[in-house]
């Protein structure tokens, strides 16, 4: 099959032919028909992240159909669409067994504990536990956006952040998590304050909701947000993950105020500076976010169903597999706008 292909972190990616995967007793092989490209899949080229082994294959957002299956999948058969969210749980740990597949103690991250969907066909364990099956009415395309992006930025507002009607939130970055979260908070009825360096991206959070928005290299966030929250903000989402939104979105927190970092905080940035004094003093949460269970996209599939949620509205362009090798270096630019999906692979 051709697959992307690293084979040193930081170094050349290209389309390479590489051996077809075979399923374990308890997963699949998919036909990619579509895969995401995401800040994530850049971190690990870069090799922030231990679980890469080289070669390796990105991609971790995606849907496909089964071509094959192990002799202990049940659930699925051969021809069934799906999607898979990026952190599949292993459904036999203590974090399992609590419903929490998305902190697995042995969890299965394609695109990172093994190769990914930048290939006409990836292979999948865990299956019967973690695949969700897709509706006719959502496309290859739109549920490529919903495996790490959109699903993260939906937990993260809904679950962990406890966003509701009439809450205040600041949103640090209006990447593809950031505008999903706006766009998430929006239908929730959230007063949302959007935070980003590109312009573009700021006019995209405008349009999906946000009431104000501020831009760093005119601003100072902090004081700007306390301004138009009128003494800071309920609910402060880091959906970019770097010392300086992180400890933005903290300070920008009025009391008692809720910081979920869902940004993914690596390289230089992992160990943020944080105000602790202002955590102490104002009994300030601050709460991960990491992902989303598969028994929890019901809820998030009938929304986009009933037009409430609308992920496509994030894509803004989709690309053949060769131009992946191209994109993907340039993802920490933060030159980009909305969401590149993958749909051609010959």
């Amino acid at each position: 099959m051709k697959a992307v292909v690293f084979e040193k972190f930081q170094g050349q990616l290209s389309v390479q032919n590489v051996p077809d995967p075979r399923p374990k007793d308890d997963g699949v092989v998919l036909k990619v028909t579509a895969t995401g490209l995401c800040r994530s899949d850049w971190h690990g080229w870069m090799g922030h992240d231990p679980d890469i082994v080289l070669p390796h294959v990105p991609g971790h957002e995606l849907a496909g159909i089964i071509v094959e299956k192990g002799k202990k999948v049940t659930n699925f058969s051969i021809g069934d669409r799906v999607t898979v969210p990026f952190v599949s749980g292993c459904g036999s740990c203590e974090q399992c067994h609590s419903n929490n597949h998305q902190v697995c103690d042995y969890q299965f991250q394609p695109g990172f504990t093994h190769w990914g969907s930048f290939a006409e066909y990836v292979a999948l364990d865990y299956a019967d536990t973690n695949l969700v099956k897709l509706p006719d009415s959502i496309t290859d395309v739109t549920a490529a956006t919903l495996g790490c992006r959109f699903i993260t930025a939906y937990r993260a507002v809904i679950a962990q952040g406890q966003v509701k009607r009439g809450t205040t939130l600041a949103v640090h970055g209006c990447g593809g998590v950031g505008l999903s979260a706006v766009m998430i908070a929006n239908a929730l009825g959230a007063e949302i304050i959007a935070i980003d360096i590109n312009e573009e991206n700021l006019k995209l959070a405008k349009a999906f909701g946000a009431k104000t928005t501020i831009n760093p290299k005119t601003h100072d966030v902090v004081s700007a947000v306390r301004e138009h929250s009128l003494g800071g903000v309920a609910v402060s989402i880091d959906a970019l993950g770097s010392q300086e939104t992180c400890f933005n979105s903290i300070a920008n927190l009025k009391k008692r105020g809720r910081h979920v970092q869902v940004g993914l905080v690596a390289g230089q940035h992992v160990h943020p500076k944080i105000p602790m004094n202002q955590v102490i003093a104002n009994e300030l949460e601050i709460v991960g976010s990491h992902g989303m269970q598969a028994h929890a996209y019901p809820e998030l599939l009938q929304l986009i169903q009933e037009g409430k949620l609308q992920p496509q509205k994030l894509i803004s362009e989709t690309i053949v597999l060769e131009e992946a090798t191209q994109l993907l270096p340039e993802m920490n630019n933060f030159n980009l706008t909305g969401v590149r999906i993958i749909d051609r692979f010959n």
